[in-house]
């Protein structure tokens, strides 16, 4: 029988008041005083997987990694990557070269000195390494990191680089640098976001499409992408935040782990590092 195609499986670590739908509503300077979910919504995702028995990267800011050390801990001594999300979910596009590489610095120690282990992939808070940020990839590349899956190939309202290749691409000349975009569904033209809250709110049939239709082109590698925070119905709401965001962020949270469980089965899962070695290989 011919091998399944190995699929990327990634969790971007955040707590539930640190995402793009609240920036303008919740201050950074009150987040030490709001009640943490992200210990408990982690495990859940932790205890899901190991029913499931996939591994996975875990994407981790270093605020989270630095208050939580025993999580970065459980995660990898469960077989997980752990790999830098930045240090507190600012955009890339908010800074230029040296503060982001000062960012880089003080994530990567963070997770290090928490887990124990080498980190060599990055991921842009909210996607935001696009055509406005042509130097981004080049300090990921001198910083020494192997793989960045931080582009959305799509046009979206709040980030995106719809001219990026679909598939994994060497953004710096002569670097060992490859990016990894996440997975798009290609419909007549037009492409679909498939992880996080696209698969939250979406049929499951849609990511389940767009995995068979990049593994059928070249045996290529689906990169699905999801956060804790998607998997904790309880966590607390916030009134003040725009109607849309609070549809986007609130909708079908109890739906998410069975929809999970779902697409662990159906496909083959890994960790973003192994897909990023086999990948490195072929462009």
């Amino acid at each position: 029988m011919k091998r399944p195609v190995l699929n990327g499986l990634s969790v971007d670590v955040e707590e539930w008041f640190q995402v793009g739908a609240f920036e303008r509503t919740i201050d950074r300077a009150d987040w030490d005083g709001i009640a943490t979910r992200v210990e408990y919504n982690t495990g859940k995702v932790l205890d899901l997987f190991g029913e499931s028995g996939v591994k996975a990267t875990f994407f981790t800011l270093g605020w989270v990694a630095h208050r939580y050390p025993a999580l970065i801990r459980r995660i990898v001594a469960e077989g997980h990557e752990i790999a830098s999300h930045g240090w507190d979910h600012a955009r890339v596009f908010t800074m230029d070269a040296e503060t982001f590489r000062a960012d880089l610095a003080k994530t990567r120690a963070a997770l290090e000195d928490a887990s124990g282990a080498r980190v060599t992939g990055y991921r842009a808070p909210s996607f935001s390494i696009d055509a406005r940020t042509p130097w981004a990839h080049r300090v990921l590349a001198e910083e020494g990191y192997t793989y960045s899956s931080s582009v959305a190939p799509i046009r979206h309202d709040h980030y995106g680089w719809r001219d990026s290749p679909r598939y994994a691409w060497r953004p710096v000349e002569g670097a060992e640098l490859i990016e990894l975009p996440v997975t798009v569904a290609e419909i007549a033209g037009r492409r679909l976001a498939t992880g996080g809250g696209f698969f939250r709110l979406l049929p499951a049939a849609l990511t389940d499409y767009a995995v068979r239709q990049v593994n059928a082109d070249g045996g290529r590698p689906a990169i699905f992408y999801f956060h804790p925070w998607e998997v904790d119905p309880d966590q607390p709401r916030v009134g003040a935040a725009p109607l849309r965001s609070r549809v986007r962020h609130y909708s079908r949270l109890g739906a998410m782990a069975g929809k999970l469980r779902g697409l662990a089965a159906r496909h083959h899962w890994g960790r973003i590092d192994a897909v990023a070695a086999i990948e490195a290989a072929r462009v």
